[in-house]
């Protein structure tokens, strides 16, 4: 006989003394059929703050169609998000680190608390994709991590534009170097679309930096947030999920020293974000991983420049796609 797929949620759900917690379920739709099978949670950072995280209740219901066709019960569940571009230069923005904590809190709470079997975590702008990784690292259950997806560039003057133009425009706008006419056309056109901002910003440098590490699948977070084939990449990930439990395949298989040098070789690589120190000496820390400033001097040092990407380069974030 086969490894019990649903060992950890056996604990809510069966036995004579789990009824009422079997009856409460049901009171949400779910069957006996449904209770039995493997729980897995989806854990969501959906909020209408961001564009960052703005469409990813269309990408958990593919999440959750992946699972339910692979043998498992999705239970979504939300938590928070701090859109760094809109609190920038506010004192919102004091409340943007520490929400990392707290997206790693809820969604290890909730996750214990209903002691899934598994768990995927959708994570969008700056502080959600680490916090989200951190929860991970902490539950060590079957586990991954999916992004949301880069934005699509705005278009001014047949080039691509992306939110750091609209910030460089506030300054030109001020020395009177643009017109009130030609500032207002950058702003309206930078963001077309929903999806994390579009150069080798924080959200992308991390979503980069824990694909590589193996959090994330291979190739699924590059895919732009609404492209119709970020749809078919989360269908598979709900459906991978089940592939790790049955394999008993978790974070701390992943994360490990050599995989967080690839992390970070991924990010100097790319040009990517130096928040990334601050997140991946965390993800380290929370998985029990040795690892100090001086391992990213030792591995910057030895790693060339590869991408051409804003916002120190040319492209954006898509057209690594």
């Amino acid at each position: 006989m086969g490894k019990k797929l649903n060992q950890r949620s056996a604990v809510i759900t069966e036995g004579p003394s789990r009824a009422p917690a079997r009856a409460m379920l049901k009171a949400m739709g779910l069957t006996d059929a449904d209770i039995q099978k493997p729980q897995i949670g989806i854990a969501n950072t959906w909020i209408e703050t961001t564009p960052c995280n703005f469409h990813l209740r269309r990408l958990s219901e593919k999440i959750k169609q992946g699972v339910r066709d692979a043998g498992g019960t999705p239970i979504e569940f939300n938590t928070i998000a701090i859109s760094d571009g809109i609190t920038m230069g506010t004192e919102g923005m004091k409340t943007s680190l520490i929400s990392r904590e707290v997206v790693a809190d809820s969604i290890e709470l909730v996750s214990r608390g209903h002691y899934f079997d598994g768990v995927i975590a959708i994570s969008g702008c700056d502080k959600t994709i680490p916090g989200t990784v951190m929860a991970l690292a902490r539950l060590n259950v079957p586990s991954l991590m999916i992004y949301g997806g880069s934005i699509d560039p705005g278009q001014h003057k047949s080039c691509d534009i992306t939110i750091q133009d609209v910030f460089e425009a506030v300054g030109s706008h001020a020395a009177k170097k643009i017109t009130d006419k030609e500032f207002k056309e950058i702003e309206d056109k930078a963001c077309p679309g929903p999806g994390s901002c579009g150069g080798q910003f924080t959200a992308n440098t991390m979503s980069t930096a824990f694909e590589i590490m193996g959090m994330s699948p291979m190739g699924f977070n590059m895919i732009p947030a609404m492209d119709p084939e970020k749809d078919h990449a989360c269908y598979e990930s709900g459906k991978m999920i089940m592939e790790l439990i049955k394999k008993n395949v978790t974070p701390s298989q992943i994360i490990t020293k050599k995989s967080i040098e690839n992390a970070i070789a991924a990010v100097c690589m790319t040009g990517g974000s130096t928040n990334s120190v601050l997140h991946l000496l965390a993800i380290a820390h929370t998985a029990g991983v040795s690892l100090s400033i001086d391992d990213f001097d030792k591995i910057s040092a030895k790693t060339p420049l590869l991408g051409d990407l804003k916002p120190g380069g040319t492209y954006v974030a898509n057209d690594l796609y």
